[in-house]
């Protein structure tokens, strides 16, 4: 299974650190968001990565290269200076992704979901890894019934993690224009093709700078540091 990284977001509420450098460049503890990322995907047996760049996404592919250092081979999916949000992002990486399911996880989250499990997944159209609703986001995104479909409704809403499992299929007639993943999600959603997996552990989405230093303090406090998202991957893991 491929993984793509999701990291051609401008990082507007992270301003003005992102005006010079792209929001998965950042670093927490010394080391840029991204990097966490690529370690856990290795560490998950993941080896072929697909990384969309947009806003100085130039820095990005220098600063990841070939992906070689970790085990990995990158292909980038450049969409220029205006991003084309997640489902148009991911409509033009199609070709690099090929035709089997493949994990997308944003590059701005951090979490010990075991992502190795997920290559196991062989959904219908998509697998979300769903979770508590967040402060930032109390009124969640999706319900998850008891068969592991979604729906647009229920009695309790969980939050969409931004890690998933889709197949190609989803994507069919997504423009490669700039699209929003919820309304592609809500159409499988209502014909019930979609399932999905609450996690209940660690998750915590970089979107602000507070959020960036509550990250970097909480790997500085951490007796294994970057256990806190890479290393657990390789034991059990967006």
């Amino acid at each position: 299974m491929k993984a793509m990284i999701l990291a051609a977001g401008r990082g507007e509420r992270m301003r003005p650190l992102t005006d010079h450098t792209p929001k998965p460049l950042l670093r927490a503890a010394g080391k840029p968001l991204i990097e966490y990322t690529l370690e856990n995907l290795a560490a998950a047996g993941f080896c072929q990565i697909v990384i969309n760049i947009a806003h100085l996404g130039a820095q990005i592919k220098d600063y990841c290269g070939s992906g070689a250092r970790w085990g990995l081979s990158i292909a980038y999916s450049d969409e220029g200076e205006m991003a084309l949000e997640t489902a148009g992002g991911i409509a033009k990486a199609l070709p690099l992704l090929g035709d089997a399911p493949f994990l997308a996880v944003n590059a701005d989250i951090v979490c010990d979901f075991p992502l190795r499990e997920l290559r196991e997944v062989n959904p219908d159209l998509a697998h979300l890894v769903m979770i508590d609703n967040p402060p930032h986001h109390p009124e969640g995104d999706f319900a998850l019934a008891g068969s592991g479909l979604l729906a647009a409704h229920g009695e309790t809403k969980l939050t969409f993690s931004g890690i998933g499992v889709y197949r190609p299929e989803l994507f069919e007639g997504v423009p490669v224009a700039p699209l929003k993943l919820r309304p592609v999600l809500d159409r499988a959603i209502r014909n019930q093709r979609i399932g999905g997996q609450k996690h209940s552990g660690l998750w915590l989405d970089i979107g602000t700078p507070d959020r960036l230093a509550e990250f970097g303090n909480l790997i500085a406090c951490s007796s294994g540091a970057a256990s806190v998202w890479a290393g657990r991957s390789a034991v059990r893991t967006a």
